[in-house]
């Protein structure tokens, strides 16, 4: 099994596909979308991609290819996100990370090192590159991916003790699976009007069906129409699930309901 994920070598994203890939071959691609248009395409066998975070929040690019391309996701993994300040020396005026890794490390930065320069690049293995290259520019990555001349300079500098992500393990569209104990779905009502996100999750109320997540994204279509993300505590094989979605398509008769498959939590330590 091939899995493609988010490169380069020694991003968080290849920490959780190394989980997944069970140690089969990972390859990497520089962005979530070419990552879930490649399993669409059936180019792999499975893609891993990073889907929220304790402090962050979701991951913005990932829900818009999951309502653009139809994938499943067959796992989730949450990794806990142990960053580390990694340099030839102190003696940087730069830091180069991740948009998100920055943002996870605000008032560490802020308090320790006020005046250098912030810079956000594709990914935190990119940034360690460009310290390991530059005895100017200071990365932030797991402190494993020091040594080679990168010193590790401070270890857990995230603002929250508790900071993990999730990610998603997603297969091509025909491997979905109605078992297990959470489901996600994209729903686009292709309607506006007053009481709308109310109806819209009554179905799961009135069954007792525990919603994980809600979150809107922009559809693209025009201003103020909205895809909606939805993470529940049921699995797709269950009546009260197969009820809550019939009553969801009768509501989005306009739009459509996509489910990206039922599915189980795995939680990678380190």
């Amino acid at each position: 099994m091939v899995a493609v994920t988010l490169g380069p070598e020694g991003t968080y994203s290849h920490r959780a596909a190394t989980a997944v890939a069970n140690g089969d071959e990972i390859d990497f691609r520089q962005s979530v979308t070419a990552i879930v248009d490649a399993v669409a395409g059936g180019e792999y066998d499975r893609g891993v991609i990073p889907i929220e975070n304790s402090i962050e929040g979701s991951v913005t690019e990932s829900l818009d290819a999951l309502s653009e391309y139809d994938v499943a996701v067959v796992r989730e993994v949450v990794t806990p996100i142990k960053h580390a300040l990694l340099a030839q020396s102190d003696e940087f005026d730069t830091v180069a990370s991740h948009s998100q890794a920055l943002a996870q490390c605000r008032s560490y930065l802020e308090r320790e090192h006020p005046d250098a320069t912030v810079e956000a690049v594709a990914s935190t293995a990119q940034g360690v590159e460009f310290a390991r290259g530059d005895a100017s520019i200071a990365g932030i990555g797991h402190p494993d991916n020091g040594g080679d001349g990168l010193e590790v300079l401070a270890e857990d500098i995230q603002d929250q003790d508790s900071n993990a992500t999730r990610f998603f393990a997603l297969a091509p569209a025909e491997e979905r699976s109605k078992g297990g104990g959470k489901s996600s779905l994209v729903v686009y009502p292709n309607a506006n009007y007053p009481g709308l996100l109310l109806e819209l999750l009554e179905p799961f109320a009135d069954r007792d069906i525990n919603m994980t997540r809600v979150e809107s994204r922009p559809s693209g279509q025009r201003l103020g129409d909205y895809v909606f993300h939805i993470d529940i505590e049921a699995g797709l094989y269950e009546a009260r699930t197969k009820e809550a979605i019939e009553d969801l398509e009768g509501l989005t008769e306009k739009g459509w309901v996509r489910r990206l498959g039922s599915y189980d939590t795995e939680h990678v330590v380190g």
